[in-house]
């Protein structure tokens, strides 16, 4: 907790008015991702707009997947208040109603990071690309792959770990094949022909969790994978030797999003969390924390911080999908790719 004292600050400024609003709130309720994420938001977020706003905050930790299925099954009757997501589902849970709109956003947003009309914003940049064992591949004196083209070298047979298309991180996999074959978000057969015939014999894993995740290059197991540089930047963290690469053909952004759920009472509050994951002080943490490139303008970021965000000339380069069209077809395509690629 070495920012509270100073994000404390922040959030009493920042936050005081909506707790006076809203002062018979007891308790907010947060879904968003478990595993690094979710432990700097409850050690430097939380605590903080606890203390400011006189109310009790409950994680309830999942991913993309698992928050969208709690809102569908709670329609009607919606216990979460503030929803934290990959922008894929974001757009499904604005489609289906979910979302209202946030209030009181700061006007130095990234184009990015609005929403029409407001009815979420992302709070972070990240880049899905490859990472890899920097010390098993020094020792096998193997170069660092450069390439989504890599993934199918068989000298990573039984050792490369891919989210499956359920997770944004597989899925932006898929496309970016596709794309890279003559395809599109309107046509992915080339991306699964290549996930079929080519990359599969490589695969230990389709693996969803981020805690299996490391737990898989942890043992030694897996030495490559598709994932996106925020988690990368946590492992790293850790001590582990891992590193990011934005391929040459392009990274794909996604980004991390959060809504206000609508619901018959909506708390102010909710708003009120979601602009404080956007105070420059807070972009910054997550910046230096989870790997997330700011999504808010104002943010100075020290020399050599951010090595593997997307931020700059990175930013501006990944390959944003068209999710009004891929959300059409996702169902479809996880169909298939059970049937087809993860059997």
């Amino acid at each position: 907790m070495k920012h509270l004292n100073l994000l404390m600050a922040v959030s009493v400024a920042v936050l005081a008015p909506a707790s006076q609003v809203w002062a018979q709130q007891k308790t907010l309720y947060v879904a968003g991702y478990g595993g690094s994420f979710e432990k700097t938001v409850r050690e430097q977020v939380i605590p903080p707009f606890e203390q400011a706003n006189g109310v009790k905050v409950e994680y309830v930790a999942g991913n993309s997947t698992d928050t969208l299925a709690k809102l569908q099954a709670q329609k009607g009757n919606q216990q979460i208040d503030v929803a934290i997501l990959d922008d894929g589902p974001m757009y499904q849970a604005i489609q289906l109603g979910f979302c209202d709109k946030v209030t009181g956003l700061p006007g130095d947003l990234l184009d990015i990071a609005r929403f029409k009309d407001d009815k979420a914003v992302a709070i972070g940049l990240v880049a899905t690309g490859l990472m890899y064992n920097k010390k098993v591949f020094a020792e096998k004196g193997w170069a660092a792959p450069t390439s989504w083209n890599d993934l199918k070298d068989p000298k990573y047979k039984q050792q490369l770990v891919i989210p499956p298309i359920n997770n944004t991180y597989g899925l932006n996999a898929l496309l970016m094949l596709a794309k890279m074959n003559g395809g599109s978000e309107t046509n992915v057969d080339t991306g699964f022909k290549i996930f079929k015939t080519d990359i599969n014999p490589n695969v230990l894993a389709y693996e969803p969790s981020p805690g299996k995740m490391t737990e898989l290059f942890q043992s030694g197991q897996a030495v490559i994978a598709v994932w996106g540089s925020g988690r990368v930047q946590s492992f790293a963290n850790t001590g582990f030797p891992v590193d990011f690469v934005y391929p040459k053909e392009g990274a794909v952004s996604l980004l991390t999003t959060a809504c206000p759920i609508a619901k018959a009472s909506v708390s102010p509050l909710a708003s009120s969390f979601i602009k404080l994951l956007l105070d420059p002080k807070i972009q910054l943490t997550m910046l230096k924390e989870y790997g997330y490139g700011p999504v808010v303008k104002s943010v100075v970021i020290p020399e050599g911080v951010g090595a593997m965000a997307p931020i700059g000339e990175r930013a501006a380069k990944v390959y944003a999908p068209d999710w009004t069209v891929v959300n059409e077809k996702r169902e479809e395509w996880t169909k298939r790719w059970n049937r087809e690629v993860e059997r």
